[in-house]
């Protein structure tokens, strides 16, 4: 797909955009110097390192390595193909991409996403006219109404109903001329296990669209209007849905979750819809999960380093269970994290219907620490009995142990100490136990499912990163430099041509940058945003933008000299070479001899297969 559109198309879609605007949608981007910091959506931190340039808009993530252009940002952010995130920006920017510049062989190709977008699209409208027309949607109107959820709220959120028949969804949609293959593959119908054919995996449900960051819809949740089981129903995980990286509402919340700072966070769909009517627009649901290391990470993007997270449950022994859940993830991803457990009998839906949204905010400001919440509830099950005292330790030990900061985890263990009157070191000695079987493997909160590994988590994925992705460990310094220079100053290209700069680099990946980035710019006068889209593999992509993101004052004398330096360089190792091969030759050393005939030998191999590949001989 990327040859369907043309290049010129793709240029002037890149010149258009801003890459600030862009990552400011799921970012919070503060200005400093030049450039815009954030934290990082691609892993945990606790300081921004996240950088974004306007000028050449690029980033680069100088803790995980994370880089690229525009483009790169959305097929990493939002799992886009490259196609997907030129025609997603040329969309936002009012730019056509003209239908006559792809064959019709080319249109057919439509990638599985898009396909499975467009699908759910007509699913939602089918839906959402079942509930409005004609009697079937009636009894799931009125429902609505008894749940006080508003004709507005009906109709911005695009509620729907699934009618009560085996296929009526799947009859719709193949009328439409949509092939049962792909209809399966957006969730929406299930293959009969006894007999051919399909049938609809919603029926009589209440229907939920669920909304990607960009308002496409990824999927549905359903629920019943009786007592029937499951009482929800989502879709299943397809190419475009994943309940881990997906809430419900984000799409409406996010703008308001920037301006606060702060994000309410329920359990279901009712809960959502009743704080935002009630005024709390801040809030989003998960989707009959935990939250997940995902969720924080994307919600942490949007209110900032400084954001709070409110969790919102409803009832106590929920809010308990959900609380030991989440205190491991919300510690991994350095996130303020407080928890509000309704009173009994009472969901967000219901004590909002009763009490009211000021009611609500002040129980809010009431809430707890994730950890002081636990040791509260504790106390309160087990009582400071000796016996219960022992009980409240040793329920409280792996919660403990599982945060990551020293400094966090003493003060905590001096709060409990305190208010259970027992000594600190009796604490840390049972918390240290209980790290120890962390490194070992196992699982926090016994093996019931909602665990989490002790080697899990966004830090663990941080220093996967830095171990291979860094654009600093490529290469020697000057063939670094002189790719940055490159990127920064492409009036030295002749030179550096006329001298044949790039047959002297020993980092084949560094050579193919150098010249992929000669071929594109020798011919034509562009910036060094406009270098990212050649390289044709993330790594390039994230060694450009380090390379890139921090301007240096380049003139051509500086350029001569370091081309110079570079050139002397590769002299003085030939050279040396050549000299300790002729004194093993003299000294009659057979097996230093030997190595550093081997170690010539591979290094002109390198250089054979790189020429041959750059000359068509193979594919890279």
């Amino acid at each position: 797909m990327a040859f369907f559109i043309p290049e010129e198309k793709i240029t002037e879609i890149k010149n258009a955009a801003d890459i600030v605007d862009i990552i400011s949608g799921s970012v919070l981007l503060k200005k400093s110097g030049r450039n815009h910091l954030g934290l990082c959506p691609f892993h945990a931190e606790k300081t921004p390192s996240f950088t974004v340039s306007y000028e050449k808009q690029i980033f680069y993530c100088f803790g995980c390595g994370a880089g690229g252009n525009i483009f790169a940002f959305l097929m990493k952010k939002e799992g886009m193909t490259f196609p997907e995130a030129v025609k997603h920006i040329a969309g936002k920017y009012g730019i056509d991409i003209p239908a006559e510049s792809m064959t019709p062989e080319q249109k057919k190709r439509i990638s599985e996403k898009d396909s499975l977008l467009s699908v759910n699209k007509q699913a939602m409208d089918f839906f959402c006219k079942s509930l409005f027309e004609g009697g079937s949607g009636k009894r799931a109107l009125d429902y609505l109404n008894k749940r006080e959820i508003s004709e507005k709220t009906i109709r911005n959120y695009h509620i729907g109903y699934a009618p009560a028949g085996w296929n009526t969804l799947y009859n719709y949609l193949i009328k439409k001329k949509i092939l049962p293959g792909r209809i399966e593959k957006a969730g929406l119908i299930v293959q009969r296990s006894n007999s051919p054919g399909f049938y609809d995996r919603f029926r009589d449900r209440i229907i939920f669209p669920i909304f990607d960051q960009n308002s496409q819809v990824i999927g549905f949740g359903g629920r019943v209007m009786d007592d029937s089981l499951p009482k929800y129903l989502n879709s299943p995980e397809t190419a475009v849905f994943s309940k881990s990286r997906s809430l419900y509402g984000l799409n409406a919340a996010k703008s308001e979750c920037r301006v606060t700072e702060t994000v309410y966070i329920v359990e279901g769909y009712f809960d959502l819809l009743s704080l935002h009517q009630h005024g709390m627009r801040n809030s989003v649901a998960t989707l009959g999960t935990a939250i997940t290391p995902e969720h924080v990470q994307m919600l942490r993007g949007i209110i900032g380093k400084d954001g709070k997270f409110i969790l919102v449950y409803d009832s106590d022994d929920a809010g308990i269970k959900a609380a030991y859940r989440s205190i491991e993830v919300f510690d991994r991803g350095y996130a303020d994290a407080r928890i509000l457990v309704l009173p009994s009998g009472y969901d967000p839906d219901s004590y909002l219907v009763k009490f009211g949204a000021e009611s609500f905010r002040k129980a809010v400001s009431g809430s707890l620490g994730a950890v002081s919440f636990l040791i509260n509830s504790a106390i309160k099950k087990h009582g400071l009995s000796v016996e219960g005292k022992i009980r409240v330790i040793s329920e409280l030990k792996t919660a403990l142990a599982s945060i990551a900061d020293g400094v966090a985890r003493s003060l905590y263990i001096r709060e409990l100490a305190e208010k259970i009157d027992i000594d600190e070191s009796a604490i840390h000695e049972r918390v240290k136990d209980a790290q120890t079987g962390r490194k070992n493997g196992k699982t926090l909160y016994g093996s019931n499912g909602d665990g989490i590994k002790a080697d899990s988590g966004a830090e663990g994925s941080a220093a996967g990163w830095n171990g291979s992705a860094s654009g600093m460990r490529k290469g020697s310094r000057l063939e670094r430099q002189i790719i940055a220079m490159m990127l920064q100053f492409p009036e030295i290209l002749p030179e550096i041509q006329k001298r044949n700069v790039m047959n002297n680099f020993t980092d084949e990946i560094l050579k193919s940058m150098g010249k992929a980035i000669m071929e594109k710019r020798c011919s034509r006068e562009i910036k060094a945003p406009g270098v990212m889209q050649v390289f044709d593999d993330d790594e390039k992509n994230r060694i450009a933008a380090f390379l890139a993101i921090n301007q240096e004052a380049w003139t051509r004398e500086d350029c001569i000299r370091l081309m110079t330096q570079f050139e002397y360089s590769r002299k003085r190792h030939k050279d040396t070479s050549t000299k300790k091969i002729k004194a093993a030759e003299e000294t009659k050393n057979e097996k230093l001899l030997f190595e550093l005939l081997r170690e010539k030998q591979i290094q002109a191999q390198k250089k054979r297969k790189y020429n041959l590949k750059a000359s068509g001989g193979e594919t890279l």
